[in-house]
């Protein structure tokens, strides 16, 4: 079954959708898009790097990107503006990358698939970071999404009940950073914070709780990879913006419906 690339690339963009689908949502609450976009663009450095050192392209992307998460979350508590900060460091690392890029000499590079994605290319050894990856994430998410939850909502609160904000935020530095990684693949640098951000904004409508808008976002999510690779084939569009394209119109459909409900109220 594996060996049909179809097949590999649904269960690709399905992984990425479920590990994509929990963060997002504590991306929106905290309203922390920019910032995932400044760790996206950081992981073309990673793949510059990891392609000058002849290492795993997930190894190097992790590093720069978790790197770049860190460096973020330390420089703005020294009095930064947060937006001048991650407008600052995501552009400055996205062309640092693509400079390096230019620089490294016999090696065949697809630019493209790094900033747009080559689902399509997607192997088995790709599949088995890609769906550890989302586990990890999942699973680290779902270990400290009580504490998480608390501290999003209320940092005094947080503190009274005995947690460190800076420690939950340490986690949702590091599981950003490992689904930026598994994600460059899929739907490449510039589009991962979209689908960070886009089927977990089209899931708020239909919940009523954090966990209910967290899994309706992964479906959301999982529809959108099926669905838009299946228009890519159709019409031979990019796989990976097709992905997007189809999340953006679930985030349209579900916020007519909440216009409809309100104006019904």
């Amino acid at each position: 079954m594996l060996d049909d690339f179809m097949v590999r690339a649904t269960l690709a963009g399905v992984g990425v959708a479920l590990a994509a689908a929990p963060l997002g949502c504590f991306v929106v609450w905290r309203r922390m898009a920019y910032f995932g976009d400044a760790t996206a663009h950081a992981a073309i450095l990673g793949v510059a790097l990891s392609l000058a050192l002849s290492m795993s392209i997930f190894a190097g992307a992790l590093v720069v990107a978790l790197l770049m998460a860190v460096t973020v979350s330390t420089l703005s508590d020294r009095g930064y503006a947060m937006d001048t900060l991650l407008g600052v460091l995501a552009h400055s690392a996205l062309a640092v990358g693509l400079v390096a890029v230019s620089f490294i000499s016999g090696v065949r590079i697809d630019l493209m698939a790094y900033l747009f994605g080559d689902i399509l290319a997607v192997s088995k050894a790709d599949l088995l970071v890609i769906w550890g990856g989302a586990a990890l994430v999942v699973g680290l998410i779902g270990w400290r999404w009580s504490a998480l939850l608390t501290a999003t909502l209320n940092t005094d609160l947080a503190y009274a009940s005995g947690l460190q904000p800076r420690r939950e935020q340490l986690v949702l530095t590091l599981s950003l950073a490992i689904t930026v990684a598994v994600a460059i693949k899929v739907v490449g640098a510039l589009l991962i914070a979209a689908l960070l951000i886009i089927p977990s904004a089209a899931a708020r409508p239909l919940s009523r709780t954090p966990e209910g808008m967290a899994l309706v976002a992964a479906g959301i999510g999982t529809i959108a990879a099926a669905a838009g690779l299946y228009g890519a084939y159709l019409f031979d569009t990019p796989a990976g913006p097709s992905i997007v394209c189809v999340a953006a119109l679930g985030f349209v459909l579900t916020s007519l419906f909440q216009a409809v409900k309100a104006s019904q109220a």
